[in-house]
């Protein structure tokens, strides 16, 4: 499976961004999957998790309402609606598939990922 987030961009504090994660095959239709971001000197951490059916989302509990995580299984594309960004949301954002086990947080326990894309806030 490959995966390609895109869409970040440097915006304004308090500016919207959407990132899209685009897939090989089907993969958003068989796996669950997540977005997960990596500030500058600090380890990658999780953001928001979807099921493949996109009826069931969890989220970092940092998120609180100000990100939103979407599929459209037509496009084969998973979605990250960012609100009201604030500059320490600035990271390389990255998408991930297939978490070995419903819930978890660890990046290391999804078992696939693509490269990442750079958003960047400024103050």
């Amino acid at each position: 499976v490959q995966l390609q987030a895109f869409g970040g961009g440097l915006v304004v504090a308090g500016g919207s961004l959407r990132l899209s994660c685009a897939a090989s095959g089907r993969a958003f239709s068989t796996y669950a999957a997540g977005w997960f971001r990596q500030a500058p000197g600090k380890e990658r951490e999780f953001v928001a998790a979807i099921s493949w059916s996109g009826l069931s989302t969890y989220y970092a509990d940092f998120v609180k309402g100000q990100f939103t995580i979407s599929i459209d299984n037509d496009k084969n594309t998973m979605y990250l609606q960012m609100n009201s960004l604030r500059p320490e949301d600035t990271a390389v954002y990255y998408c991930e598939l297939d978490p070995r086990r419903w819930g978890t947080r660890a990046p290391s326990e999804f078992n696939y990922w693509g490269q990442g894309t750079l958003v960047t806030v400024s103050s």
